[in-house]
């Protein structure tokens, strides 16, 4: 068994792909037409035939509160790994991504979280000895 599919929800799919894919740097794998909203993945350039990322429409009733509550709460809807956390940080800063954490050295690990413009708070890491 694999991954093969994981999502985050949000508020604006056409948005979310812009960020995704000209901010962060995936490749948009999928947008099949769903009624007025798509299926839409995005994927690492890095792995183009791995896990794939949907951008999932926020319109059930329970999204919105609970994304709000991740959000109040400084929780990260998901993480992305990295080989540097403040090369990553500093080339998604230049970008203008705001951040709601800055690089933190968590031991084993480091991270970063910044907000990914569509409702959502993402967090960045990477393991120490892993570059």
């Amino acid at each position: 068994m694999r991954i093969n599919i994981t999502g985050v929800f949000v508020d604006d799919q056409q948005k979310a792909l812009r960020f995704y894919t000209e901010v962060l740097g995936f490749e948009k794998k999928n947008e099949v037409p769903l009624g007025e909203d798509f299926w839409l993945t995005v994927v690492s350039a890095e792995e183009p035939n791995g896990t794939e990322l949907l951008l999932e429409p926020n319109k059930h009733p329970a999204v919105e509160p609970f994304t709000s509550a991740l959000v109040e709460d400084g929780i990260p809807a998901t993480s992305f790994a990295v080989t540097d956390v403040q090369a990553e940080y500093e080339r998604l800063a230049s970008k203008g991504v705001q951040f709601t954490q800055p690089p933190v050295d968590h031991g084993p690990v480091v991270t970063a979280v910044f907000d990914d413009t569509c409702g959502n708070l993402i967090q960045i890491a990477a393991e120490k000895g892993s570059k």
